[in-house]
């Protein structure tokens, strides 16, 4: 059986842990931060701690008790938090990142509920690792893109589809998929085109430059 201090010395280093990995995720203006990792942890490790006891009475008390059952249900349960961390901008996915953060926070709550201390403070570094220092040198290293949706809207004439080629060549822009509709009586034409971009700055001269297409009316990013 575990004693009122320990109980409150493992629900306190919990709040530490989860405290930290949600005050990086604030600091990345996720839905999830501080109080959302915070709240997990203790919450997590409360569960294994009503666990170990249920199990250390049922050896005194005549009754069958299996600590990992209870264990098992915040593992699956937080499933929930890290959906509503997901979002979806088009083609692009964001909160993946912090779904994982979730689960794993929910886990060293486990762990730190279950008295390994040391797994759960190596594991908390790692993941601190992982999202300060690795997310610096993934940003210098790797190159990433975006996926988005153009849709063009302007008067019907020559040379206007050229014209939105050689703008997105200019600018070193991925073509993957393209489709436009014409409208007779309004001698309109509207151009999708899905494009991937490598520099999140040249989204807002790409809009730029297709600007100056001829007959160009209004132009959507998504």
């Amino acid at each position: 059986m575990l004693t009122e201090f320990e109980m409150v010395v493992r629900l306190a280093l919990s709040a530490l842990f989860g405290g930290l990995v949600g005050l990086e995720r604030e600091r990345h203006s996720q839905p999830a931060g501080l109080r959302t990792h915070t709240i997990l942890a203790i919450g997590a490790t409360l569960a294994m701690i009503v666990s170990l006891q249920i199990a250390a009475q049922s050896r005194t008390g005549g009754f069958l008790g299996d600590p990992a059952r209870l264990a098992a249900q915040v593992v699956s349960g937080v499933g929930f938090l890290g959906a509503g961390a997901i979002i979806r901008f088009g083609s692009n996915i964001k909160g993946l990142t912090t779904a994982t953060s979730l689960w794993t926070v929910a886990i060293i709550g486990l762990a730190v509920g279950a008295g390994y201390f040391f797994a759960a403070t190596f594991t908390a570094a790692v993941l601190m690792f992982t999202l300060t220092i690795m997310d610096k040198w993934e940003k210098r290293v790797i190159v990433h893109t975006s996926t988005h949706t153009i849709t063009i809207r302007a008067e019907d004439g020559p040379g206007v589809v050229d014209c939105v080629h050689q703008q997105l060549t200019a600018l070193d822009v991925e073509v993957k998929s393209q489709s436009f509709t014409k409208n007779i009586q309004s001698n309109e034409i509207v151009l999708k085109v899905v494009v991937k971009i490598r520099d999140k700055a040249n989204e807002h001269e790409l809009i730029t430059r297709l600007s100056t297409v001829p007959g160009c009316k209004d132009i959507g990013m998504e």
